[in-house]
């Protein structure tokens, strides 16, 4: 599997490639102002990730481009500042965290699907952030996956797209993310099941037109998994 990573001026990139081709994918990796949307798509990679970095999504180079541009039509994930572009190009505000969190560690609950198939519940993280989505702006495109205990978005999924897209604020390719290198593991096999199957590709939705109205599905119950 041929797997793009943009890379947001940030030294964890090069954790996120070295965990994803321990696990089996050929990784090639391109600064943000460094390949153009164009260029991608001649490639044609299997699936792309967005990686962590500095500022905030407007500041991500070219990253917020390629999720407009591939949405729907390559696997996707995004990694903290990757994640936060997924918000904002689908519609959400990415503003101040309540807590600045560099170098901390967190439960997180999740939803127990897609990136979190067969992944413990909770599960320990790392965070380096000091942005988040805002719960308040959270799109009808997309869907919460993952919290912290304090309710604290650590996680979002496309609602009804081709190809899955997701996005993690915390840090997979951490040491102290307990279940980061499963958490990677199940986009590559998303990304090779999508890939596999015979499909349409949809046209990326407009994150100013609203998806219909799905309920966002509950994060499992903390009392009983602390």
């Amino acid at each position: 599997m041929k797997l793009l990573l943009i890379d947001n001026y940030d030294s964890f990139t090069w954790n996120l490639a070295q965990y994803f081709g321990e696990l089996g994918a050929e990784v090639s990796v391109e600064r943000n102002d460094a390949i153009t949307v164009n260029a991608i798509a001649a490639r044609a990679p299997d699936a792309i990730a967005i990686s962590p970095g500095p500022c905030t999504p407007n500041e991500a180079g070219i990253s917020m481009g390629v999720i407009e541009r591939f949405a729907g039509t390559i696997p996707m994930l995004g990694v903290c500042l990757g994640h936060q572009c997924i918000g904002q190009v689908f519609g959400g505000r990415v503003v101040r965290a309540p807590r600045v969190m560099h170098g901390k560690t967190s439960k997180i609950f999740h939803d127990e699907k897609g990136l979190y198939t067969g992944v413990e519940n909770p599960f320990v993280a790392t965070r380096y952030h000091s942005l988040v989505i805002a719960p308040e702006s959270m799109p009808d495109a997309l869907e919460v996956t993952s919290k912290t205990w304090e309710d604290e978005i650590m996680g979002v999924r496309a609602k009804g797209l081709a190809m899955p897209l997701e996005g993690v604020q915390f840090h997979p390719e951490s040491i102290m993310t307990t279940a980061g290198k499963a958490l990677l593991a199940n986009f590559l096999r998303l990304a090779r099941e999508a890939t596999s199957r015979d499909v349409t590709f949809p046209n990326v939705p407009d994150s100013n037109v609203p998806a219909p109205d799905v309920t966002v599905p509950d994060v499992p119950d903390r009392e009983a998994k602390a």
